[in-house]
């Protein structure tokens, strides 16, 4: 069954290992290690150590080349805002990664599987496997399409709540308020829904697993509608 879900896995990233225990390595968290007693296969922080490395060399590069007219600290506050905790989670999500993590009972029992730091850090250890199974090429290519696409988008996403805020001091609308309205399931797996407020009006509207992702989330939807305004 695992392995069919890995094959599936390999399917959406567009890349077939070679070396399987590779694959499987990335996607081992250490409660499933230490649980299965799997020490053959390790957990994924030392993959998650390489891919990090790799993965700031290869925006590095990518943005280096990319935006020539921009200066070296406005580079590097854009690589930062892309390799963070919550936008790599992100992009994982885009492709449902954290479907795939091998989670030990407590770990899952907890919530651990919607956790942006485990979602993040498997993303760097996937990284990390292709790199070592297929070389710089792969694991560059994977990062440009699962990355470092679409950047402008992903990040007025990312960057969301400082840009809505900085533009409504720009405009003098009023304070800038989020209102939690909702939130339902166990502690570990909560959904919480958050609207975004000028004033008296409400902008946006968005949920996540914390309340900062939701309001991540409203900010992003009052973004593209006064894009739209």
């Amino acid at each position: 069954m695992v392995e069919e879900a890995f094959d599936t896995l390999e399917e959406k990233i567009a890349y077939r290992f070679q070396d399987d225990m590779l694959l499987r390595q990335a996607l081992t968290h250490s409660s499933y290690a230490n649980e299965m007693k799997i020490n053959r296969y390790g957990d994924y922080e030392r993959l998650e150590f390489l891919g990090d490395a790799v993965l700031e060399f290869v925006s590095s590069d990518f943005l280096y080349r990319q935006r020539e007219e921009t200066a070296e600290g406005d580079l590097t506050k854009l690589r930062a805002s892309m390799v963070c905790e919550p936008a790599l989670a992100y992009c994982a999500r885009e492709f449902g990664l954290e479907r795939y993590i091998l989670l030990g009972k407590g770990e899952e029992g907890t919530g651990g599987r919607n956790r942006d730091s485990i979602v993040s850090d498997v993303m760097e250890a996937l990284i990390g496997a292709i790199y070592l199974d297929g070389g710089i090429e792969k694991a560059s290519a994977f990062i440009k399409r699962f990355i470092l696409s679409d950047l402008e988008n992903k990040q007025l996403f990312y960057d969301a709540k400082t840009i809505l805020q900085e533009l409504v001091q720009q405009r003098g609308e009023g304070p800038l308020r989020y209102w939690t309205v909702r939130e339902e399931g166990p502690d570990h797996d909560k959904i919480f829904e958050v609207e975004a407020y000028v004033g008296e009006k409400k902008v946006g509207r968005g949920s996540g697993h914390s309340k900062k992702a939701a309001q991540q989330q409203a900010a992003y939807q009052a973004l593209l509608t006064m894009r739209e305004g």
